[in-house]
């Protein structure tokens, strides 16, 4: 291995086999419970929250732990109305046509549109981007490597300690989504990946039968 500056791992914890086992079920029993919703409340969420769970998504692997993402969180309600205008107008274009009409069909069963409340009501949106220019400091200004790789690991954690707090989500992706850039004063060469919708769910709020049907660990899995 090539001479590299590095510290002992320190806090590394190794758990007995059975105690493994029944971790490791006790969080697939938690993580299937997340769901994507499309109806949330308009109940407040504590920033100091949100804060914690983006220094989870923080801690993911990247290509040469270079980090790059960068998260916008969004409660301002002018600003989160402004993100919902822009983003419909997109939608309606995709929906009337450019899509395409396989895509539309794959869509049906969830039972989507072109409105979208949601963006207004749930208490914080987070727009994700994905930097192509960047490097471990901030203000470097090398290549980034794996960033959709990296950028998706961190999206990832940052869902599930979302859920882990007792929140909902839901990944929203108009395309395109360059207004993102606008609204949220980003670069131009950082790419808008992802604009998380995060709160509590409404009262009635109900899941597409569709969205419940999970492959079988068999179909999604081989041991060889």
């Amino acid at each position: 291995m090539a001479e590299h500056a590095s510290v002992p791992l320190t806090d590394f914890i190794e758990y007995p086999a059975e105690e493994m086992q029944q971790r490791s079920d006790d969080f697939y029993q938690a993580i299937k419970r997340r769901h994507s919703v499309r109806s949330f409340s308009g109940r407040s969420v504590d920033r100091a929250v949100i804060e914690n769970c983006l220094r989870a998504a923080g801690t993911a692997p990247s290509g040469a732990n270079h980090q790059p993402w960068h998260f916008v969180a969004i409660s301002d309600p002018a600003v989160k109305k402004e993100v919902r205008e822009k983003a419909e107008l997109e939608e309606q274009q995709f929906y009337a046509g450019r899509a395409g009409e396989e895509w539309l069909n794959a869509l049906k069963p969830l039972g989507t549109d072109d409105q979208k409340p949601f963006l207004e009501t749930a208490p914080w949106l987070i727009a994700i981007f994905a930097q192509t220019v960047g490097g471990v400091e901030s203000g470097d200004s090398g290549k980034n490597y794996y960033v959709r790789e990296s950028v998706g690991i961190a999206t990832g954690f940052l869902i599930d300690a979302l859920h882990h707090s007792g929140l909902a989500t839901l990944t929203h992706t108009p395309k395109p989504m360059k207004f993102l850039n606008e609204i949220c004063n980003r670069d131009s060469t950082e790419r808008p990946y992802i604009l998380l919708v995060v709160g509590y769910p409404a009262d009635d709020a109900t899941i597409p039968v569709h969205a419940t049907k999970k492959k079988a660990l068999k179909e999604i899995a081989t041991f060889i």
